[in-house]
């Protein structure tokens, strides 16, 4: 590094000792240049300057990455990949070559994109050298990557000839997300049906979504082990979504066509028979209350923080499922409260405590309010889709059952949520207590799904 030093000290401030005798017409112009002179100041690998000198020149220095002399330096390593014994004694060269001429099977020549991407080659690289694009290579990688998983399943050896040709890495490929036992069957419904990508891709997605939709209307009348339910179930759902009556009947006709089981047939029929009447202007009484409608009951969602930032906050007792409908009777009660101080008595020792928002439906009650907890919100009596535990608040000093509300009640010594309409059609006049609202634990805001960038 260079830098700007300071001048020379004048002549007369010298002791005479050091003084060079220099001729008299040379002293004013060595004088004149001496005034701003450079040197150099050698930095180490610390950024500390060599032989000395002030330590107050160091400049911010971030060595980079460093590897072996024989390697280069890779920010990325692919999980390793076993290369095929025909390609072992070929050098970089004539792997190369394999690849831009397709010498051989997709499989056969795919581990080779892993084996350059150890070996420094990037995706860009690779696709200079042998033409194939990167969204093509991660493809072919993956795709080979389940075709061994297949192998491994004891899938079939003589029907995996039908993935070699050259479509077969992108049906392959879709099948990703599967595990082992599901991309076996996703395979084998796949080649019966001859579908293409896309097929393959709403295939996959349908029996990878399936075992979240549990609680859904319908759910049990599929099966979950057969592939061609799942894509039933999933469009057999989209007709229950669609506004228009003639998409309903048209997805309801697609999931006719793939449907394996008869209970599920059966329930596709029934459906297919009520949009038909619908279409035709005829009046359906379905008999049951629709279960994608939200219930009358505020649902809502806590945010980290918000019993810190709370004006008023409520302590309420906390009841599981699998407890009964008598721990939920046994539950403390609050006797007396000091609003001041916050303090809150209740009438019995209780070991499991729930702090809530002072939420104005549940203040007004909170001498008979109580908390249920429930370990999967899907068994709500209307749609939910995700998979996460819920805090079911609920009121015991409300019992009668009308159809407008939504109750706790036991069953088979489980605590579950039922709608008050159905209740009465069963003939249950007082439940365990009044639902008041139901909670969802907190989301992080940002749940994108990351993935690998090839291209």
């Amino acid at each position: 590094m260079l830098s700007v030093s300071h001048p020379h000290p004048h002549p007369a401030s010298i002791p005479a000792r050091h003084r060079r005798a220099v001729p008299h017409h040379n002293c004013r112009r060595r004088r004149r240049f001496a005034y701003v002179t450079t040197s150099a100041i050698l930095l180490g690998p610390d950024g500390s300057p060599i032989g000395g000198g002030p330590r107050n020149r160091k400049l911010p220095f971030t060595p980079p990455p460093t590897a072996p002399r024989d390697q280069l330096y890779q920010p990325f390593h692919p999980p390793p990949a076993p290369l095929p014994d025909r390609f072992r004694s070929l050098d970089l060269a004539q792997r190369l070559g394999v690849l831009r001429d397709r010498l051989g099977l997709w499989y056969e020549y795919a581990p080779l994109i892993s084996a350059l991407s150890r070996e420094g080659f990037t995706p860009s690289s690779i696709e200079e050298a042998t033409g194939i694009s990167g969204v093509e290579q991660n493809c072919l990688v993956v795709a080979s990557q389940v075709r061994d998983s297949l192998v491994s399943e004891d899938f079939p050896a003589d029907l995996l000839p039908y993935f070699d040709s050259y479509g077969g890495p992108e049906l392959l490929y879709e099948l990703r997300f599967l595990n082992a036992r599901q991309r076996a069957d996703a395979a084998r419904h796949a080649m019966d049906n001859r579908l293409e990508p896309k097929g393959v891709r709403e295939l996959a997605r349908s029996m990878k979504d399936f075992p979240r939709r549990r609680g859904d209307d319908g759910w049990d009348a599929f099966t979950r082990a057969s592939p061609g339910d799942c894509l039933a179930f999933a469009r057999f759902r989209q007709s229950r979504e669609a506004i228009a009556i003639e998409d309903c009947v048209a997805e309801l006709e697609r999931a006719l066509q793939v449907v394996e089981t008869e209970t599920a047939r059966a329930r596709v029929e029934r459906e297919m028979e009520k949009a038909k009447k619908k279409a035709a202007g005829e009046e359906v009484d379905d008999g049951e209350p629709d279960p994608a409608t939200r219930p009358d009951v505020p649902v809502v969602r806590l945010m980290y923080g918000e019993v810190a930032d709370a004006s008023t906050v409520l302590l309420l007792p906390v009841v599981r499922e699998t407890d009964g409908a008598e721990a939920l009777a046994l539950a403390p009660r609050r006797t007396k409260t000091d609003v001041d101080l916050g303090l809150v008595e209740v009438d019995k020792v209780w070991t499991r405590w729930a702090v809530v928002p002072g939420w104005g439906p549940v203040a007004e009650v909170a001498d008979e309010a109580v908390v249920v907890e429930l370990a999967d919100g899907r068994i709500l009596p209307w749609r939910s889709a995700e998979e996460e535990r819920v805090l079911v608040v609920a009121n015991r000093g409300r019992r009668e059952v009308v159809e407008e509300g939504i109750y706790v009640v036991e069953k088979e010594g489980r605590l579950v949520v039922e709608k008050g309409r159905t209740l009465v059609e069963m003939g249950v006049g007082e439940a365990a207590a009044e639902v008041l609202l139901v909670a969802r634990p907190p989301k992080e805001v940002d749940d994108m799904i990351s993935d690998d960038e090839w291209d």
